[in-house]
């Protein structure tokens, strides 16, 4: 499954790549999310026969993902960005092991070679398999069966943070979220539609919507403090112009409170301490 918006050439080269994949795909879903490019005509012409579902409002790539994810027909369903893909044309293969043989895992992630880390492009050795608390969309594999049976993305995230508040929830009911390096993926990292003031902007507000969500009380004052902390920690690293727009998520997470306390659906603290510890 992809989500997408205004990129139709990253699209295109992903596209190119999962055709080619041996076994092929169940299937491929596609949302365009607010596409003002020639995304949508490009996948009817190129990939007729994929699924696609068109918001003609943009809704976030959370929202969107939610939503293929319950649509989809197979149970393993790896989640790309339009500009990532797997490098091993036999990864259906390899991966469709890792599920079968262990009934608790609900994620696997693999490695990605990214232009955002250049030194990754070149890189032989992922390190081996180990158990985490997130995981990237750009590269994963989600179980449906596991999906269905808890909350799932976040629709009001709308952009980032899904990936370990999903985590977090697998986690708190018993699954495993495995990295493994049975397969990389390659990660173009498009710039466009990027920003990352804006990026942080909605993980620092969702990453404290997300211990609303799930920590229990009293744990949860003193961990939503300290995300606060944390992220205007990182905010002051990267200068001046981004500690005087901090206030920006504040406002849009206070707003956000009510919401968070009507779906509230807590974490056992002895799951979430467990969550915590594991590695990022």
């Amino acid at each position: 499954m992809i989500t997408t918006k205004n990129r139709a050439a990253d699209l295109r080269r992903t596209l190119a790549v999962l055709r080619a994949l041996n076994p092929a795909p169940l299937e491929i879903l596609i949302t365009a999310d607010g596409c003002t490019d020639d995304t949508v005509a490009a996948v009817r012409r190129e990939a007729p026969d994929t699924r696609l579902i068109i918001n003609e409002t943009g809704r976030g790539s959370v929202a969107s993902r939610d939503r293929m994810m319950r649509e989809a027909r197979g149970d393993l369903v790896l989640a790309l960005d339009d500009d990532s893909y797997p490098e091993q044309a036999d990864c259906l293969t390899r991966i469709a092991p890792l599920f079968e043989k262990n009934s608790d895992l609900a994620i696997a992630h693999f490695p990605q070679r990214t232009d955002e880390y250049p030194a990754t492009l070149t890189q032989t050795d992922f390190g081996p398999a180990r158990l985490t608390r997130s995981f990237a969309n750009s590269g994963a594999v989600l179980r449906r069966a596991v999906y269905l049976e808890l909350p799932g993305f976040e629709p009001e995230f709308v952009h980032m943070y899904e990936e370990p508040d999903y985590a977090l929830q697998c986690v708190g009911t018993g699954h495993e979220v495995l990295y493994s390096p049975v397969v990389t993926i390659r990660h173009h990292y498009s710039g466009a539609t990027r920003s990352e003031l804006r990026n942080h902007h909605r993980h620092s507000r969702n990453e404290f919507w997300g211990v609303l969500l799930r920590c229990p009380f009293p744990q949860f004052l003193g961990l939503a403090a300290y995300r606060i902390f944390s992220q205007f920690r990182y905010a002051s690293k990267r200068g001046l112009s981004w500690v005087i727009r901090e206030p920006v998520w504040w406002g849009q997470a206070v707003g956000g409170i009510p919401y968070c306390l009507r779906k509230r659906q807590v974490i056992p603290w002895v799951l979430y301490k467990r969550w915590l510890r594991l590695e990022n």
